[in-house]
Parts: structure tokens; C-alpha cells; sequence
């Protein structure tokens, strides 16, 4: 199984906005080549990570791959694809980039080197490492 990272800013679509919606939602808006080819791997049951950008910079949940790639329905530019997400659990305590940045084990997570990347891979590792800090059982 593959691990993710999905980035939003949480006053556009929060983890708050993703549990209250109780139903699996469009990862839509994504316009970037390389985040649109990582969603292009996604296989459905695979989970990711929830990720408030901006100003808290932090995992704040986990969510699970609802429905492979498909057209973005909030475009008519064939180019952009999405996926569908659905919450899963929240983290006990958030784990912020801060957190990521100081742990040795993380150095080469793609947060860390490529924070601007909004839907990223995630090593089974890093996810093992990640949802301890957080308090959940991966």
C-alpha cells in the first residue's frame, strides 16, 4: 500500500470541512503536473494524510482514497484530474513541520524538501513514524 499527503489551506477546506461533509469529497483545484501524477497512482483504501498549510503548517488527520483519478469537475481543462477523499481519524496531537523538521528520521520526506508540493507521497516509514508522534496506531 501506498502513503500520501494531501495539503489545504484550512480556510479554503479544512479537516473540520472534510469530517463534516461525512461523505467522500473531490481533492479538486489541485494544478500542479506532479501532484496531479501523484494522484494518477492512487489506488482506492489507500490513506494519506491531512495537512493544514499556511499559517498552522501541521498533520491534523488521516483520510483515506475514496475513488481514483477522474476528471476535475471544477475545470473543463482535460490536463487536471482529482481524486475523491473521505476522513478517517483525527491525530490526538497535531504533528507539526516543525516537529517533521527536528525528527532525523524525516530529513528526506518530501514535506521537508518540497513543502510547496500539495498532494505528496509519503514512505511507509515516514507514515509509521508520523502517526506514532500523532498518537494514532498506523
Amino acid at each position: 500500500m501506498a502513503y500520501w499527503l494531501f495539503k489545504s489551506e484550512p480556510n479554503t477546506w479544512s479537516w473540520d470541512d472534510q469530517v463534516n461533509k461525512g461523505a467522500p469529497e473531490e481533492w479538486d483545484g489541485v494544478r500542479n503536473y506532479q501532484a496531479r501524477n501523484n494522484m494518477r497512482e492512487m489506488k482506492v483504501g489507500e490513506l494519506g494524510f491531512f495537512y493544514h498549510s499556511v499559517n498552522e503548517k501541521r498533520i491534523v488527520g488521516i483520510a483515506r482514497v475514496a475513488a481514483e483519478v477522474h476528471p476535475d469537475s471544477t475545470t473543463d481543462d482535460e490536463r487536471w484530474e482529482c481524486v475523491d477523499i473521505e476522513a478517517v481519524k483525527p491525530f490526538e496531537t497535531p504533528v507539526t513541520l516543525e516537529d517533521i523538521k527536528a525528527h532525523p528520521e524525516l530529513s528526506d520526506m518530501v514535506l521537508v524538501n518540497n513543502s510547496r508540493l500539495s498532494v505528496q507521497p509519503v514512505s511507509e516509514k515516514e507514515w509509521t513514524i508520523i502517526c506514532q508522534m500523532g498518537g494514532v496506531t498506523p
